[in-house]
């Protein structure tokens, strides 16, 4: 059974920086997709970003190119995501997604491919 768990989330002002993890165990093999979503309070979960195992291709939402950074340590099983610049309207709850096997699903922001997700972790920004 896969577990994934998130840390690194916080309360910063706008214009700082954040690196979140997402651990991740019990995956076997190394095709698998993983991706960032987040939650805003009264707004729909939408994906940020997203990377396949095997080819290292990224996917990033067009909101947060150029601010976000989606990568992976395969060495300690975790997938990070910095985020610079951070503003206001990055505040959500940020969560760690995987599929079961294969590359990222086509869009890769579809949430029904992915089985297995994060309790999350909250990302707040003061202007």
């Amino acid at each position: 059974q896969v577990q994934l768990v998130e840390s690194g989330g916080g309360s910063v002002q706008a214009g700082g920086s954040l690196r979140l993890s997402c651990a991740a165990s019990g995956y076997t093999g190394s095709n698998y997709c993983m991706a960032w979503f987040r939650q805003a309070p009264g707004k729909e979960r939408e994906g940020v970003a997203g990377v396949c195992s095997y080819s290292g291709r990224t996917y990033y939402a067009d909101s947060t190119k150029g601010r976000f950074t989606i990568s992976r340590d395969d060495a300690k099983d975790t997938l990070y995501l910095q985020i610079n610049s951070l503003k206001p309207e990055d505040t959500a709850m940020y969560y760690c997604a995987g599929n079961s096997w294969g590359p990222c699903p086509v869009p890769w922001t579809a949430e029904i491919a992915y089985k297995y997700w994060g309790q999350g972790t909250q990302v707040t920004v003061s202007s």
